[in-house]
């Protein structure tokens, strides 16, 4: 009867620790995502926990210091501005440049400034076709459909 007690403490220690992995992991990885206009609001409730904040590349804010990158990101129906810094260790996106909207998942400082460690970015315009064009007709070389007899 000693060896079946031992035996279920031991099965219940071991799944109470991996509950608990569980758990904390899923709280460490959770992400939310925020307007700028949300953050400003919310700054105390935010500060140091892990959001997303979007908003586009102001023009002419992009600044490189060594590994960091200093830009802002602003939302245009209110007028407003986050300094956000990249310290992460990837390259930035191809698409990242003036105007692009991006995505910054990181963790607002004291100080005010966003740090993020990883950056998404696209530019709409570049997909899109011009207004008042048609899109880009089928290649040449693309498949045709077999002809039958």
């Amino acid at each position: 009867m000693k060896t079946y007690l031992r035996f279920g403490v031991l099965v219940v220690a071991i799944v109470g620790t991996l509950a608990w992995l569980a758990a904390s992991g899923i709280n460490e990885s959770k992400t939310y995502y925020k307007t700028i206009s949300e953050v400003k609001e919310m700054q105390s409730a935010v500060m140091g926990k892990r959001i997303r904040v979007t908003g586009d590349v102001l023009p002419g804010s992009i600044k490189r210091e060594g590994e960091h990158v200093h830009f802002k990101i602003h939302e245009k129906e209110r007028n407003l501005q986050l300094d956000v810094v990249y310290i992460g260790k990837d390259p930035l996106p191809d698409t990242f440049r003036d105007n692009a909207q991006a995505m910054a998942d990181g963790k607002m400082l004291q100080d005010g400034s966003f740090h993020a460690s990883a950056i998404a970015a696209k530019c709409p315009s570049k997909y899109e076709a011009a207004p008042g064009k048609q899109p880009a007709a089928q290649p040449l070389n693309a498949a045709k459909p077999a002809a039958t007899s």
